[in-house]
């Protein structure tokens, strides 16, 4: 290879691992009817003139297998974190108890559970559209460099390698896509 003109394999690497944690972050919030903390990460309360993350208002904690529960700790937020649960799409109705609200979580029945499969596929194939624009990038890179003089030998070496780490990067996406569908599936 080349020693005058790099190709970013690294950065391209880490591009790659961020969509994959990205995905993972989005699987979390899915409801698989287990509770989850995680299931409120994407949650914002509108308290004290600006918009906040749940778990900067309370403390979530999972007691039970189905249920959270979120504990306020300033009584006047507690109505707009109610609020905030209830408009979000997680599907869960919050009830009342004095600072603390308490989360059941109702068991999937079949549709939902089919439906929800269907949205993880939609956050992998987001996932791997993303991987894909990374590849892309890549690719501009050594199309840049074939300008600036490289051989067409590095050329090929470089870009096998964008794409050996792509297909690798679209297999994990794969991977973990099967697993969240079978533990939503999973009765």
């Amino acid at each position: 290879m080349s020693d005058e003109i790099e190709i970013d394999i690294d950065g391209l690497e880490k591009r790659m691992d961020g969509a994959l944690n990205a995905l993972r972050n989005e699987f979390a919030s899915l409801r698989t009817g287990r509770a989850s903390a995680s299931i409120l990460d994407t949650i914002m309360v509108d308290c004290y003139g600006s918009k906040m993350p749940l778990n900067q208002c309370g403390t979530v904690n999972v007691p039970e297998p189905r249920m959270i529960t979120v504990t306020v700790w300033d009584k006047d937020v507690l109505p707009a974190v109610e609020k905030a649960i209830r408009n979000s799409n997680v599907g869960i109705n919050p009830v009342g108890d004095g600072m603390t609200l308490r989360l059941p979580i109702p068991e999937l029945n079949e549709e939902r559970r089919i439906e929800l499969t269907k949205v993880a596929g939609q956050y992998a194939e987001n996932a791997r559209i993303a991987v894909r624009n990374v590849r892309r990038d890549g690719m501009d890179q050594i199309k840049k460099a074939k300008n600036d003089g490289m051989s067409e030998d590095d050329q090929k070496i470089w870009s096998d390698e964008i794409q050996e780490m792509t297909n690798k990067a679209i297999a994990k996406i794969d991977k973990v896509l099967e697993a969240k569908q079978a533990e939503i599936m999973q009765v």
